[in-house]
């Protein structure tokens, strides 16, 4: 696939998402975002888990409550995102940007991976 029809396909994947999510539906399980431009969206409570999000865009979207369980969001920018209380079980969070980003309350496990220095404790999270 041409680097222009991949670039269409998130484009219509994002989209598809935000009208989805509008109209209620919040099961977006195994959904392909990798690249997503997601600034500052409001997915509260959505389940993006099993997700590819590498790469996203996400600084200072709304993520509480979310399912992000297995989710691929390693080099994903979550500068600024409202992490709390969501689930990051087993999630690739490899060399993710976690700057400013709200994580208390969230949960994590023995599986779950963060960027180099990063301490899940010390931003309030749980394990499980």
């Amino acid at each position: 696939m041409s680097e222009a029809a991949k670039s269409s396909s998130i484009v219509s994947a994002v989209a598809t998402l935000l009208e989805n999510y509008a109209a209620g539906k919040r099961n977006f399980s195994n959904a392909n975002l990798a690249n997503a431009q997601l600034q500052g969206e409001n997915l509260k409570g959505v389940d993006l888990s099993y997700a590819d999000l590498s790469q996203a865009k996400l600084s200072n979207a709304n993520l509480r409550g979310a399912d992000l369980s297995y989710a691929d969001l390693s080099q994903a920018d979550l500068t600024g995102a409202d992490l709390r209380g969501s689930l990051l079980l087993g999630a690739n969070l490899r060399q993710a940007e976690l700057k400013n980003a709200k994580l208390e309350g969230a949960d994590y496990d023995r599986n779950t991976h963060f960027p180099e220095n990063f301490d899940p404790v010390s931003a309030g999270m749980q394990q499980r």
